[in-house]
């Protein structure tokens, strides 16, 4: 048992166990840093997607980087104030958002899901990082 032997004035010994740091995600994929860069940067990542259409990153983070697209158009389908306010909070961009809702949205209104597509295209030059393209269908 990991952990920190402490004692009292009367000599009982106690163990002080160690709390897993605070705010570390637990499930899903890790990309390094704390879990507001992990949240600013899939935020980041699907601003720009929405601004481009199309993405050229590594496959791990095109592959976490899908089930967030998919919930932010299936937001912007169904509309509404308070999904708007949401979608804002997430990607920190009106423009972007206001582009979400008035075109991508409308344009899977009759979609049920599968927005986003995965291309692989190879290694990376540099340090062979697999890397994939992700754009909307």
């Amino acid at each position: 048992m990991s952990g920190v032997y402490l004692s009292d004035k009367t000599g009982t010994d106690y163990v002080r166990c160690f709390k897993p740091m605070l705010g570390t995600p637990k499930k899903g994929r890790r990309f390094g840093g704390s879990s507001a860069h992990q949240k600013a940067m899939m935020g980041n990542l699907v601003a720009s997607l929405i601004a481009a259409e199309s993405l050229v990153t590594t496959e791990a983070k095109a592959k976490a980087l899908r089930p967030l697209v998919e919930k932010v158009v299936t937001a912007a389908k169904k509309g509404g104030v308070n999904r708007h306010r949401q979608v804002v909070a997430f990607i920190r961009d009106k423009d972007m958002t206001r582009k979400l809702f008035t075109e991508i949205g409308p344009r899977y209104s009759n979609t049920p899901g599968g927005y986003t597509r995965i291309l692989k295209l190879g290694p990376r030059y540099g340090d062979n990082a697999p890397m994939a393209r992700i754009e909307f269908v």
